[in-house]
C-alpha cells in the first residue's frame, strides 16, 4: 500500500501548532455536488450546495487501506443543518465508508441526541437509517467529552480492518469503535458533507 502525508497549516494556533506546508491548496480534488472554496490558504471549505444531499471532495491520487487519518473539521449548531466527516475505502461516489459528526448533537439539552453524536456508515447497503433502525446504538455513539458545536474540532481515526477507532481532541479512548460494514480493505479518502457546509484543515493521512 502506498501511504501519503498531507498537511495543512493551522490557522490561529487552532491545536497550537506552527505547521506551514501547504497540501489541501494544493492536493487535486474531485468534487462531488459541491464547490470548494479557501477561506484562506490553509483552510478549505465545502459549500452548501444547490441541491443539498451528500457532497464529497476526493482527493486525487491518494489511496488509503490500514493506518490514521487526522483533521480538524468545523461543523455548526443547527439542528439537522451540519453534518461533517470523511469518507474512505471509496470505489465510487455512491460506495465508501465514512465516520461524520452531528455537531448540532454535541451538547443537546435532549439526552437522546447527544447519543448520536458520530456515525459510522457503508453506502450503499449500510445508511445511518438503516442501522439506527436495525442496530441501535452499535454504529452512533456520543463524543465525551462533548467540543464546541460551533468550532473546530481534532479527529483521528484509526483504520486498522475490519476496526475503526474513532477519537475526537486529547480523547484517551475512542468515541466510537465498530467493525466495518464492508468488505473492501482499500480506497480512496474523501472530505465528506450532508445537507450543510463544512470546514476542514490539518489534515495528515498515514
Amino acid at each position: 500500500m502506498r501511504r501519503q502525508t498531507l498537511l495543512v497549516a493551522v490557522v490561529g494556533g487552532i491545536l497550537g501548532l506552527g505547521v506551514t506546508t501547504p497540501a489541501l491548496a494544493g492536493q487535486g480534488r474531485r468534487v462531488v455536488n459541491r464547490s470548494v472554496t479557501f477561506m484562506d490558504k490553509d483552510r478549505l471549505r465545502l459549500s452548501l450546495g444547490d441541491g443539498n444531499g451528500i457532497g464529497i471532495a476526493w482527493l486525487e491520487d491518494v489511496t488509503f487501506g490500514d493506518g490514521t487519518i487526522e483533521l480538524d473539521i468545523r461543523g455548526r449548531n443547527l439542528v439537522q443543518r451540519s453534518f461533517v466527516g470523511v469518507a474512505f475505502h471509496g470505489a465510487d461516489d455512491q460506495t465508501y465508508d465514512a465516520v461524520y459528526f452531528r455537531p448540532f448533537n454535541f451538547r443537546s439539552e435532549d439526552a437522546a441526541r447527544r447519543l448520536r453524536a458520530v456515525q459510522y456508515i457503508a453506502h450503499p447497503g449500510y445508511t445511518w437509517s438503516k442501522l439506527r433502525q436495525e442496530r441501535p446504538g452499535q454504529f452512533e455513539q456520543p463524543v465525551t467529552p462533548a467540543p464546541d458545536p460551533d468550532d473546530w474540532f481534532h479527529v483521528r481515526i484509526v483504520v486498522a480492518w475490519p476496526k475503526v477507532s474513532v477519537f475526537v481532541n486529547d480523547a484517551k479512548e475512542p468515541c466510537l469503535a465498530v467493525e466495518q460494514l464492508s468488505a473492501r480493505k482499500t480506497g480512496r479518502v474523501g472530505l465528506w458533507v450532508d445537507t450543510g457546509a463544512g470546514d476542514f484543515a490539518n489534515l495528515k493521512i498515514q
